[in-house]
């Protein structure tokens, strides 16, 4: 199993970083190898599970994730079954009116994808990728909100 964790400081409240986050809809926006999310059902713990399209080294993948722990706005611990499986862990820290958000995933390249060769060639897409996918989240979230023309 393959191990990326990376951290960002966003300049917006924790809540609203959490709110953001947490439902699946938005992530296509962020998340540049995330083709599409649907099917989002709400789960008892608060959280969603979602069915999702996603491309790794050319491959499309198919699969769900889930909201295993959901505890708002401290953390979101999703697995993912299907295509690739992994887990995700969000932490959200907040810092006045900044937060600290770290994203942690393990995961196992799928055996058909090219082997044990080209192993060390997506591992680093894949922590290039949670690069943006975090400067991603930044940028969207610390944009000002639109204004309305009269």
């Amino acid at each position: 199993m393959l191990k990326i964790e990376r951290t960002v400081t966003i300049n917006t409240p924790v809540d609203r970083v959490f709110e953001y986050v947490s439902d699946p809809r938005n992530l296509p926006e962020i998340w540049p190898s995330l083709i599409e999310v649907k099917d989002v059902r709400d789960l008892p713990n608060g959280g969603k599970r979602f069915a999702f399209t996603y491309k790794m080294a050319g491959f499309r993948f198919e699969g769900f994730s889930e909201d295993v722990e959901y505890v708002r706005p401290d953390h979101l611990f999703i697995k993912t079954t299907g295509g690739v499986e992994s887990t995700f862990l969000w932490k959200f820290v907040p810092m006045g009116q900044e937060t600290t958000v770290t994203l942690t995933v393990n995961y196992t390249i799928p055996g058909a994808l090219l082997g044990k060769l080209a192993e060390p060639f997506i591992a680093r897409q894949n922590e290039h990728e949670n690069e943006l996918l975090l400067n991603n989240l930044k940028l969207r979230l610390e944009q000002p909100a639109p204004t309305t023309i009269r």
